[in-house]
């Protein structure tokens, strides 16, 4: 059996990250870094292609390798519209749906498909995105809220979750990740919390609806929050702001960075302390409340992400939810593997590619009983 040489892309706000496998193993990878002063002359992200085009292959070259070399090629996916989970063929309505216009919150990891697909044109490549932002697979009695025209969604960070899920049952459980039950809470800048039955992500806690996070505001009161928005204070993006790159930790104590924030707890800061505590507090309290979607019958809650490496956070949470069932802390961010991963059995064989034109009729069918939503509204992290 032929070999498969997988490029791997996973594009952030400020950094490219990318790696080759060959199979399972992995050849080399590289984080290529992004300076504010490199990225002001580009207005809409869709406008850095070619720039991030050009460094995927700067360092594929110093890598001694060329896009020619490459059988396939993943990338993380943009603000797709809900989706299961899985992998799903780039094409062109993909990439047209993930440039609209109208998108005025564009992520940049749709840069990484666009590349995949030009791959496709030029070398005729299979190429997808798998795990993507948008994985929405809550059951309906998860999706209804008290305000029909804002449903629940779940949105963000499905690909990391997943992997840890799918690890945890095969190396420490000997099962199959389809025979378990788990709640992953993936702690980083953002967060989420998600419940896994069956092989499928059926209800979530997204970081705006309950717990902040180092820069996420998470749940509040939604009248004050209503109060806020008109009080003349706030421009609309001033007030997201607020919840969405300027909260928690940040507007509390003034940094983003677990790291400072327990060193300054140990130089004695009580206010550090409690806001701390309230954060691991605060995802205590939503892995409970999924907990008690499956009746509590739960086979192991996961810590993951870079924030689980902090043994205060994690042993804080651990101490709170271990009576629901045992907890493993598998920290770090696993993206890379994961895509690596799921391209490959989809090339093997062992799961279907799934189809972009299918899977946007589906999604409209699947919400159409919800009034006043329409797919790719929902907020990317």
């Amino acid at each position: 059996m032929s070999k498969e040489t997988i490029l791997v892309m996973n594009l952030g706000s400020t950094s490219s990250k990318i790696a080759v496998y060959e199979d399972d193993k992995e050849l080399f990878n590289d984080t290529i870094r992004h300076t504010t002063e490199e990225l002001a002359p580009y207005g809409d992200v869709t406008e850095q292609y070619e720039f991030r085009y050009n460094k995927i292959k700067e360092s594929l070259e110093k890598n001694g390798m060329g896009f020619d070399a490459l059988t396939a090629a993943v990338s993380r996916g943009g603000n797709i519209i809900p989706c299961p989970h899985g992998a799903i063929g780039i094409d062109q309505a993909m990439i047209d749906f993930l440039t609209r216009p109208e998108d005025l919150a564009k992520h940049p990891s749709l840069i990484g498909s666009m590349i995949a697909f030009d791959l496709n044109k030029e070398y005729g490549i299979p190429v997808c995105i798998y795990d993507a932002i948008g994985t929405d697979e809550k059951v309906p009695v998860a999706r209804v809220s008290g305000v029909p025209e804002i449903p629940h969604f779940t949105v963000g960070h499905t690909l990391n979750t997943r992997a840890m899920a799918i690890k945890c049952a095969e190396e420490r459980l000997g099962k199959k990740f389809e025979d378990c039950t788990f709640i992953v809470a993936h702690l980083g800048g953002g967060s989420s919390i998600r419940l896994y039955k069956n092989g499928v992500n059926i209800d979530s806690v997204n970081d705006d609806e309950g717990n902040f996070t180092p820069e996420r505001g998470g749940g509040v009161s939604a009248k004050r929050l209503v109060d806020l928005c008109y009080s003349g204070k706030y421009t609309y993006k001033q007030a997201m702001k607020l919840f969405h790159g300027n909260g928690g930790l940040k507007a509390h104590l003034g940094t983003a960075d677990a790291i400072e924030v327990e060193k300054m707890i140990e130089g004695g800061d009580e206010y550090a302390k409690i806001v701390y505590e309230a954060l691991a507090y605060g995802v205590a309290k939503d892995i409970g409340k999924l907990a008690a979607a499956v009746c509590g019958k739960v086979d192991r809650i996961i810590l993951t992400g870079g924030m689980a490496y902090s043994k205060f956070l994690s042993g804080y949470i651990s101490e709170h939810v271990s009576f629901i069932a045992p907890v493993e802390v598998m920290a770090g961010e696993f993206e890379m593997e994961a895509l690596a991963a799921g391209c490959l059995r989809v090339l093997r064989g062992e799961e279907k590619l799934q189809d972009f034109g299918e899977i946007a009729a589906a999604a409209e069918d699947r919400i159409s009983i919800l009034p006043g939503v329409k797919p790719g509204t929902v907020p990317v992290r």
